[in-house]
């Protein structure tokens, strides 16, 4: 035979079968092949729509996140109202009589320490 790679028992069988039945044994082989093929082709661009559509879907999802992100900040008040809030705090303002207390108070906690 022209094939060496085929099993000595395939090689018998299809050495009993007739010119024509080889022929149509050949034919329905090439017929499955086909199939297969076609099968395999339909399952790639099956495969291929699933993916599009699941990027469509996530792509849709981070729209409607950011969307909904804008929408909060947006929210929020504009201007001088949103200027005051965002403003650091003032240095503290510290009387002269407020800091005498202080320093008194810190000196009555160094003698305790001392002592």
């Amino acid at each position: 035979m022209l094939l060496s790679n085929i099993s000595p028992a395939l090689e018998s069988a299809v050495s009993v079968l007739t010119l024509a039945e080889k022929r149509q044994a050949l034919k329905a082989l090439k017929d499955n092949i086909a199939a297969t093929v076609a099968l395999q082709r339909e399952l790639k661009v099956i495969v291929k729509e699933d993916k599009a559509i699941r990027a469509e879907a996530r792509r849709i999802a981070a729209i409607e996140k950011a969307r909904a992100k804008l929408d909060k900040l947006l929210s929020k008040p504009v201007g001088s109202k949103a200027i005051k809030a965002n403003r650091k705090p003032s240095k503290p303002t510290v009387f002269q009589v407020e800091a005498r207390e202080a320093n008194e108070i810190a000196r009555k906690m160094a003698a305790k320490k001392q002592a």
